[in-house]
């Protein structure tokens, strides 16, 4: 696997209750830096939902988008899902919480999918967009950063699985979508490194 594309986004004015976004990122040639809060340079602005260190980048794989082309009838190119890294021979339902990719010395941790809102429906120009992308269950993945360093268009992507327990990210996903869920596995994703905003709510329900 490799990079394919490097995104960044800009905040731009959005019909949405943020008023902006980040979601408009544009590939990149540049060399760039991921620290532990994400690209230098990306713009995060709903930071209540998203960033964060457990939610410092968000990767997409290019089968995703063959079939997301294939299925929309339009080439949509690398960023237009608001992923920062676009990877080649990466199909995101294969994803695991704890996964790990290597790109030269960055490397990053599969935390959770990533759950789509109305700014991802208003990005793509349809209300019902939403309920398409769950419906296709090709959700990308955030990833926090173990390693800070730098990256580039081309730099080569390896994958390391996690030793612990498998638990995809389509099927944290599915947990989010269809509660209510037993408190057995609820411990199950409490033992499991996924993103902090998804500890605390388990952690609420688990002590209700």
């Amino acid at each position: 696997m490799e990079i394919t594309s490097i995104n960044i986004g800009k905040e731009r004015t959005i019909q949405s209750k943020s008023g902006t976004t980040g979601i408009y990122k544009e590939p990149t040639l540049d060399t760039v830096y991921i620290g532990t809060d994400g690209l230098m340079g990306d713009a995060i602005i709903d930071v209540e939902n998203h960033g964060g260190v457990d939610q410092a980048v968000y990767v997409y794989g290019v089968p995703d988008y063959d079939w997301w082309s294939n299925e929309l009838q339009q080439d949509l190119k690398p960023g237009t899902f608001g992923e920062n890294l676009t990877i080649s021979d990466l199909e995101s339902a294969t994803l695991c919480i704890g996964d790990r990719l290597f790109i030269g010395s960055v490397i990053l941790e599969v935390t959770a999918p990533r759950i789509p809102c109305v700014t991802l429906a208003t990005r793509m120009g349809d209300p019902q967009f939403v309920k398409q992308f769950v419906k296709a269950q090709r959700y990308g993945a955030y990833c926090r950063v173990i390693q800070t360093g730098h990256v580039q268009q081309g730099d080569l992507v390896t994958l390391t699985a996690y030793a612990g327990t498998r638990l995809s990210i389509n099927k944290l996903a599915d947990a989010f979508y269809q509660p209510p869920l037993t408190q057995d596995q609820i411990k199950l994703f409490l033992s499991l490194p996924i993103d902090i905003r998804t500890r605390n709510a388990y952690n609420d329900k688990l002590n209700s």
